[in-house]
């Protein structure tokens, strides 16, 4: 197989999230502005499936099974079985749902949306034709990115301000922190081993934190630049769009609207690989549950408004093992 291929059928405008499933390496999602969730098989590299929101879709995620979720402008959470046909609208926020994911943990999922608000969704109560809502949980601002491991929720917001919970205890904050970078944060990633986050933001960084209050802990955050280009003398500056941490190794690749992928080793701070530019932005990335495949969305996110842009893409590029290891075993902190 070619180390990279182009997705076929991609969606017809901009693309918000792909997103592999979580035991299906050759499966993957793929939300749009086009209003659509379309359900990929990358091995055949055909579309099998389709469902529709009323308005764009910012967000999109696997439950258990073949079950998805997705929201977007049209303010819905929706849970739609890929295995059945069933579809069902599991509430509404107030505002468009920016961001979710699913705790496998405790089997819900968890929203966050521009209504300044956190909401917890099962789609086994309330009868078939609803869901019910387990709980909405006030924010001091907008909800930008959020994700879970275990029992831990990050969820970072408008005025840099990155909340952590536990989820079995959601009406009171675990942790109030203010995010290391000095600019809005665009998205947050928690590391697989469950210590700690890494998140981005629009001014070309990312910031490796660890959930441990301990002072110990809290020395080994860092920042750092990236998806910067020396253009004519002038350094330009992008937003990082995407982080996606490896499923093995630890490892992390980010992704930039300079259409930049780079991967990264978080325990020794060194940059392992700078993979060749794409198209235009990269606005999501995923990986596959075997670690073998990259989804990389070139997709222009508008950072610079209207303009003249290259066709939404889908690329497919296969990671050999040694790529994604981290530099070296002595230091790590596992």
């Amino acid at each position: 197989m070619a180390a990279e291929y182009e997705l076929f059928e991609p969606p017809n405008d901009a693309i918000s999230t792909v997103t592999f499933h979580p035991s299906k390496p050759e499966v993957l999602m793929v939300s749009s502005w086009d209003k659509s969730v379309a359900l990929y098989d990358i091995v055949k590299n055909q579309q099998t499936a389709k469902y529709y929101h009323n308005a764009a879709v910012l967000d999109c995620c696997f439950g258990e099974g073949m079950q998805a979720y997705s929201g977007g402008l049209d303010k819905a959470v929706r849970m739609h079985d890929f295995s059945t046909g069933r579809d069902i609208v599991l509430g509404t926020h107030d505002d468009a749902v920016r961001t979710m994911a699913f705790s496998t943990a405790n089997n819900f999922l968890v929203t966050g949306s521009w209504d300044k608000t956190i909401g917890t969704w099962d789609h086994r109560a309330g009868g078939a034709e609803h869901g019910s809502n387990l709980g909405i949980y006030h924010q001091p601002e907008k909800i930008f990115s959020l994700d879970v491991c275990d029992q831990k929720l990050v969820v970072a917001m408008a005025g840099r301000h990155v909340f952590i919970y536990d989820l079995r205890n959601m009406k009171e904050t675990l942790q109030r922190r203010e995010s290391s970078l000095k600019y809005q944060t665009r998205f947050v990633k928690c590391m697989r081993n469950g210590q700690g986050y890494a998140s981005s933001s629009i001014e070309g960084r990312v910031a490796v934190e660890f959930f441990d209050p301990s002072p110990q802990s809290q020395a080994k955050k860092y920042a750092f630049k990236c998806h910067r280009q020396n253009e004519d003398g002038v350094e330009m500056i992008y937003p990082v769009n995407a982080l996606a941490f490896h499923p093995t190794h630890g490892t992390f690749a980010s992704g930039g609207s300079d259409g930049g992928v780079t991967m990264w080793d978080g325990y020794n701070k060194k940059r392992l690989r700078q993979y060749p530019r794409y198209p235009t932005s990269v606005s999501s990335l995923s990986w596959s549950c075997d670690g073998k495949t990259l989804a990389v969305a070139s997709s222009y996110t508008f950072d610079q408004g209207e303009k003249d842009h290259a066709p939404d893409q889908i690329f497919l590029r296969s990671i050999s093992d040694q790529e994604a290891r981290p530099k070296t075993v002595a230091g790590m902190n596992k």
